[in-house]
């Protein structure tokens, strides 16, 4: 069999792991505070007394962008955008805190602040509870205050701090929900000049229409190494047929 085959098929399985990663950004172009995923591709070549003309291709997820969205003002008191590299701290799935940009903050039924992903937000006790019949505000420091609104002379009280921290120094990864984490474990310090713009929220950093580019591109290269396999059935035919007439 030619090794054409081997070349062609560590492209076409390249391919499809970028295809996912552009599918993945296309359909997170519209998620608040998303970071888009990137892809890394190396050549590997075997090193040997032949010509080196053929490489296979190794392609892995290696990130995401960390490019800012645009910020959009939307009024609600519980929407912040963070500035800077500033990152909202939030309990993960596996009870562990984790980062994120997205920044549209509610609160659950038991009266959890959350953020739209329904993770918890942490402040500096822990998750954030918010007892029941207050008005949330949140400052631009990411104090928390709150507001009996049978009372609006009352000064509002604080309540906690959101955790606002800074990757600054600190390797972060991107997990699979969408959350980041710092790499081999541990949490990032409090950052406490960080600022938060009240109000708004940041978007996601994909561009619709680069994506749409970068898909048809790919689908392009598929096609071609798609061929590529096809030509090399017909090298490895040609081949046995003339070992057939000898």
């Amino acid at each position: 069999m030619d090794r054409l085959i081997f070349t062609a098929f560590s492209g076409l399985s390249s391919s499809m792991l970028r295809q996912r990663v552009i599918a993945a950004n296309m359909a997170n172009a519209q998620t608040i505070g998303y970071r888009a995923d990137t892809v890394s591709f190396t050549p590997m070549t075997l090193k040997g007394p032949s010509l080196e003309v053929r490489a296979m291709n190794e392609t892995e997820v290696r990130g995401a962008s960390m490019s800012a969205g645009s910020i959009t003002q939307t009024g609600k008191p519980l929407d912040i955008a963070m500035q800077g590299d500033a990152m909202l701290a939030v309990q993960g799935a596996d009870g562990g805190e984790a980062y994120t940009r997205r920044g549209d903050l509610g609160l659950s039924p038991s009266g959890l602040l959350t953020n739209g992903d329904g993770a918890p937000v942490i402040g500096e006790n822990g998750p954030i509870t918010i007892p029941p019949g207050r008005e949330v505000i949140i400052g631009p420091d990411g104090q928390v205050l709150l507001r009996d609104p049978a009372s609006p002379d009352t000064p509002p009280a604080r309540v906690d701090r959101i955790k606002l921290a800074s990757p600054a120094g600190s390797r972060i990864e991107k997990g699979l929900d969408g959350l980041f984490r710092v790499y081999g474990g541990g949490v990032l310090p409090n950052d406490v000049e960080a600022k938060a713009l009240p109000g708004s929220l940041e978007q996601s950093n994909v561009n619709p229409s680069d994506v749409l580019v970068q898909m048809v591109e790919a689908q392009r290269l598929f096609d071609i190494r798609t061929k590529l396999v096809a030509t090399a059935r017909e090298i490895d035919e040609g081949g046995a047929s003339l070992m057939k007439m000898s």
